[in-house]
């Protein structure tokens, strides 16, 4: 089974593209077609890029859940709705859209980082703010990941 990791840093260029790792295309390659989707995190601290085949088995997920439920309809219109498809270039870099872009703060420095079935495009600094090891429980954090068996 196909894994994305691996946290990389880079910039944004003038038109809204970064580089996608050549680790994490070497991933694309090897097991998805060429058609990503890109769309917002689900606290639009982010963007998330999934493989064509991951975004489907999402949606089928969410296409299995009650619609009635407001956290349901909230997902769909955060995530499903800001989705865009795309592909990468030949360099190997992603377009971000621009209201996507807005919506996570994506400006100058970002971070790309794989996230086992989908890539996370970050701002360097709410990166740095939200992976900062002093605002965290880390004793918490142990104690549930060790109920999960990590």
């Amino acid at each position: 089974m196909p894994i994305f990791s691996g946290k990389y840093y880079y910039s944004l260029d003038e038109k809204g593209r970064v580089m996608i790792p050549s680790p994490l295309r070497d991933t694309l390659k090897r097991n998805y077609s060429s058609k990503l989707y890109v769309t917002n995190s689900t606290d639009r601290k982010c963007i998330q890029v999934y493989p064509a085949e991951e975004w489907q088995s999402m949606v089928e997920k969410v296409r299995q859940m009650p619609q009635s439920k407001k956290s349901v309809r909230w997902f769909m219109r955060t995530v499903i709705a800001s989705a865009h498809e795309c592909e990468l270039d030949r360099q190997g870099r992603l377009l971000v859209p621009s209201a996507l872009r807005e919506d996570a703060g994506l400006d100058g420095e970002v971070v790309v980082v794989g996230q086992i079935n989908k890539i996370e495009i970050w701002s360097r600094q709410r990166w740095d703010e939200e992976t900062d090891p002093n605002k965290v429980d880390i004793d918490a954090f142990e104690e549930e990941l060790a109920s999960y068996g990590l």
